[in-house]
């Protein structure tokens, strides 16, 4: 296994965008009954609408010239290839900061939040507050490409970029996660103390005390809406935990399942009240859809919930994480444990509560989740 570190620019080849377009044009649509809405999942004609937008008014290359701007590069870690973006503040001391997507997120997520973490000072902050970012792809997903054995779990994802951020000369350093990215980032606080000053997660994941205590009206409200998304929201975790194999035939041949299989995640998840462009434009929706199809990682993005399912590390479960701990705490995150909660498990230092945002915090509401990390990290710098 090589240490090197290769320079990495996204080029699609034309071929595979051509593909693209005779797929979408011989799309075979399902029928729809009368007056369901997204009430059975994808919506028929919205889901017409983004695809004949992908197909007339899409433009791929100018996403990847966007996404380009980005120092990229890739390594091998664990025999699996990993690729990330490397974004450096002109300022030398800035604190390296470690930021990892989730599922069905990439880096694409980050888009908005990088120059404002990067260059704080052309976005609200100072120079003090200046971070080096780091954000792979994670094993399995993008541009890392397929996983190609078993056991890629958060803990062993957590492992690679621990060695990531040993690799690109970062003796401390930060962290910071939502989704998949909350759960590895746990996993790097808890693993390398000696080395991570803090994390920062926006997914918070606990377990209710023994004798929980009042809630005020805002939790209370929180928990709900997580016990909400666990009775009704929760099939795909159950297919992509324990058949994702299966899953992938549909989702890795047709761009248009892929595309409803995605799009209806960030509508529920988002804090959209109903309505998915009121938050996400259909550009950022399918940018984010294209790092899977031309990457074909859709499977192996999936089969992180098989292997959690079978390995069951969490990391908040493996025992209590003692590195200093910020939660930020969007309404329409799918868990936001209280923060008493959150106190049994995380050295909790720092728990900020908004009014507004959802799963998607670094595309929703990018100035708070910034200004956030700013806040809680000013404290370990």
């Amino acid at each position: 296994m090589s240490d090197a570190i290769q320079p990495f620019r996204i080029e699609v080849p034309q071929d595979v965008l051509d593909d693209l377009q005779a797929r979408l044009a011989r799309t075979r649509w399902p029928d729809q009954m009368d007056d369901t809405g997204w009430d059975y999942g994808t919506d028929l004609a919205y889901l017409k609408e983004l695809c004949a937008y992908w197909q007339d008014g899409y433009d791929w290359r100018a996403q990847e010239a966007a996404l380009n701007q980005w120092p990229q590069f890739t390594t091998e870690i664990d025999g699996q290839n990993v690729h990330f973006l490397h974004v450096r503040s002109k300022h030398e001391d800035a604190l390296p900061l470690l930021i990892t997507h989730g599922w069905p997120g990439s880096i694409v997520e980050f888009q908005k939040i990088l120059p404002m973490l990067v260059d704080p000072e052309a976005h609200g902050g100072t120079a003090a507050d200046a971070f080096h970012v780091v954000a792979p792809s994670m094993p399995g997903y993008g541009f890392s490409g397929p996983t190609h054995e078993r056991g890629w779990d958060p803990q062993r994802i957590a492992e690679a970029e621990i060695e990531l951020m040993k690799r690109v000369g970062y003796e401390r350093y930060g962290a910071q996660g939502g989704d998949w990215g909350a759960i590895v980032t746990v996993q790097v606080g808890r693993l390398d103390p000696d080395h991570c000053a803090g994390i920062h997660i926006n997914m918070i994941m606990a377990l209710p005390p023994e004798k929980p205590g009042q809630l005020d009206a805002k939790e209370q409200a929180r928990v709900d809406h997580a016990s909400t998304f666990q009775a009704e929201g929760t099939g795909y975790q159950a297919i992509q935990g324990t058949k994702p194999q299966t899953l992938a035939y549909g989702l890795t041949d047709s761009p248009s399942g892929l595309a409803g299989w995605i799009v209806e995640k960030f509508r529920a998840w988002g804090d959209t009240h109903g309505d998915v462009e009121s938050v996400f434009s259909k550009d950022e929706l399918l940018t984010n859809i294209m790092v899977y199809w031309v990457t074909g990682t859709i499977n192996s993005s999936t089969r992180l919930y098989y292997e959690m399912r079978k390995s069951g590390r969490a990391g908040f479960t493996q025992g209590r994480v003692e590195v200093p701990t910020g939660c930020a705490s969007f309404p329409k995150e799918l868990f936001n444990a209280p923060r008493a909660w959150a106190e049994q498990h995380y050295n909790v230092t720092h728990y900020e509560t908004f009014d507004e945002g959802g799963h998607f915090a670094a595309m929703e509401q990018p100035v708070a989740l910034s200004r956030d990390l700013r806040k809680f990290f000013g404290t370990v710098r």
